[in-house]
């Protein structure tokens, strides 16, 4: 079960979000309040503000987007913060990946362990210490 069925919604692994659906989260998530259609369409002027509604909409049928009405126009909001967001993603990338053959994470783990470096070299280090003190623990409870 992922962290968004746990919370209502629906897991990126078994529903994944298109292009357009990103370019509307991100949009909403720019905005400090509620936004209706009609105020998001004009981020997207090559598309049809019709195309811009059925894609608030099916992001609100995905449990993504909290809505309530107002007059005869809907305002959207995005249930989880950008962070929330992230995070279940990349449970929910780690859990597919858990999945799989084991051959198939080292890729995955390569990458990881040099975006943490490029972005951070005391993350690397506390990345390293978190290793450590889980293989301790796990040497720990075979004894």
């Amino acid at each position: 079960m992922t962290w968004f069925k746990k919370l209502g919604g629906v897991s990126m692994i078994t529903d994944p979000f298109g292009p357009l659906e990103w370019r509307v989260l991100e949009g909403l998530w720019d905005r400090p309040e509620a936004a209706s259609v009609r105020d998001v369409h004009p981020q997207f002027p090559e598309i049809a503000y019709t195309t811009v509604m059925t894609t608030m909409d099916r992001l609100h049928r995905k449990g993504v987007l909290d809505r309530v009405k107002r007059g005869r126009a809907f305002f959207y909001t995005p249930r989880f913060t950008r962070a929330q967001f992230e995070s279940a993603r990349a449970t929910d990338a780690l859990k597919a990946a858990f999945a799989g053959e084991a051959t198939s994470l080292e890729p995955l783990l390569s990458f990881f362990v040099e975006a943490v470096g490029d972005h951070d070299r005391k993350l690397l280090d506390e990345l390293e210490a978190l290793v450590r003190a889980r293989r301790a623990d796990l040497e720990h409870k075979r004894s």
